[in-house]
């Protein structure tokens, strides 16, 4: 073994003698030690381009830009939540180190507590919930646990855009059904709730090979909460096939004008085939936090703790801490005045409103949500009046408009057609996605730049 790395170093140093060192042998040992070998893992094929890193950059080079696009909120969260953090951090030293590796234990706990009510199930913290890196690491969890080579997984079009990519990193086929809205009068304005599924286009998607049913409510982008009905048809087909159900339901408490969230989970004999995905960075607006969740039956949550347990393995204790003294403030709190879940959703329907009349006001037509951070808005009059925009001729138009309103108004959105599957992207091109969790002061930004571009409008 050493003669062989012996040779290898005269072999690589011999071209050198007598030249100068360092830069020059930096050079070649990085020609001669590049591998031939296939280096990203077969899984990784086609997914490798991320349409958010190429936005949020594009934002990040324009200067005075109001950042509509990425689904954060930009006001502080609870002033509870705040100070549970606080504690944590300050409090016992023991919140440093490792805790209980599928969930803090005061977490899993209340998270039973809370969510069984909820659901009316008897909720076992030990072997009915996990928490997780956000839910964005409950969904990567669920998806390696469940989902094998070959397996089909159904998804409801609009999607969040992580679905698809985890769906073929564990092997899967994705299956797409669109919602789509239905036609409205002239003049009358569009609801998320006119998005409907065809049930029988719906049904035909099940196979023996359906594995796993994504539902997303409320909806990002769409901000539709899917009605008992629509849960009932899903159910009924998850039930008759056999089919596992991963419900996203981060959103859960942003739900406007009298509309209910319903969890699918709660549902007669959904609890035994349904995973329920939370999030505490929407629940208390504190996206970096990364703290999530996933609530099931043991049959289901056994494997997602073997995906765990040899992944990420634990996560960020004091975070763990900070949500549990959240909830419990919550529970003390529920269903009242002084509930941040009753706070919350009425403040950011405001907000909603507020983002509806500014961009109706500038010719744009809102899709009204139900719930959610999002709202949809038809470009198709911009459409035709610019439709030449700069651009990749096979680009999508909703991407060539994203790009030319950052760059020429100062606002950014999300382009509609990158929640959608290549082939159905063309019918969706017409719509962008705002997020309207935003304060007072950004929406008052996003006013200027609106009533700036409308006057540039005016002869």
């Amino acid at each position: 073994m050493f003669r062989n790395t012996t040779a290898i170093c005269l072999h690589l140093v011999g071209p050198l003698r007598g030249k100068k060192s360092g830069a020059s042998l930096t050079r070649c040992l990085h020609q001669t030690l590049t591998m031939a070998k296939r280096l990203q893992a077969r899984r990784l094929d086609g997914i490798d381009h991320n349409p958010w890193v190429e936005f949020v950059q594009l934002a990040s080079e324009e200067a005075d830009v109001v950042n509509l696009g990425q689904g954060f909120p930009d006001f502080s969260p609870p002033e509870f939540a705040v100070e549970a953090f606080q504690h944590a951090v300050s409090g016992d030293f023991m919140l440093n180190q490792y805790t209980k590796a599928f969930g803090y234990p005061p977490l899993t706990k209340i998270l039973a507590s809370f969510f069984g009510k909820l659901l009316g199930q008897e909720i076992d913290p030990l072997k009915n919930v996990l928490v997780t890196v956000g839910a964005y690491g409950a969904l990567f969890t669920a998806f390696q646990a469940l989902v094998d080579e070959g397996d089909e997984v159904i998804i409801i079009e609009p999607f969040f855009d992580c679905y698809e990519p985890m769906t073929l990193m564990a092997g899967g086929r994705p299956v797409f059904v669109s919602l789509k809205p239905s036609p409205t009068q002239k003049g009358e304005p569009d609801s998320s709730s006119n998005w409907q599924l065809d049930p029988t286009e719906l049904a035909s998607k099940f196979t023996s090979r359906t594995k796993a049913f994504i539902l997303n409510t409320p909806n990002n982008p769409l901000g539709k909460v899917f009605s008992k009905e629509e849960l009932e048809l899903v159910a009924s087909l998850c039930q008759q096939h056999d089919v596992v159900c991963i419900s996203d339901e981060v959103y859960q408490w942003m739900v406007f004008d009298g509309f209910q969230h319903i969890s699918i989970a709660s549902l007669p004999g959904m609890w035994e085939r349904t995973l329920t995905i939370g999030s505490a960075g929407k629940t208390f607006s504190v996206t970096g936090w990364k703290v999530g969740w996933v609530l099931g039956p043991d049959s289901l949550m056994k494997h997602l703790r073997t995906v765990h347990q040899n992944s990420v393995y634990h996560c960020a204790t004091q975070g763990q801490a900070a949500v549990a003294q959240s909830f419990e403030r919550e529970q003390l709190h529920f269903g009242r005045p002084s509930s941040y879940f009753v706070q919350l959703p009425q403040y950011i329907q405001r907000c909603r409103d507020h983002m509806i009349q500014s961009l109706q006001s500038m010719g744009f037509r809102p899709v009204t949500p139900q719930g959610s951070y999002f709202l949809i808005t038809d470009i198709s009059d911009f459409k035709n009046k610019m439709p030449d925009l700069p651009g990749a001729a096979d680009e999508p138009y909703d991407r060539r408009f994203v790009k030319w309103m950052i760059k020429n108004k100062g606002l950014v959105a999300i382009p509609m057609s990158i929640f959608f599957s290549l082939p159905h992207q063309k019918f969706f091109d017409h719509y962008i996605r705002f997020c309207f969790v935003k304060d007072e002061s950004t929406l008052r930004a996003m006013d200027q730049k609106l009533q700036k571009w409308k006057a540039e409008l005016t002869p």
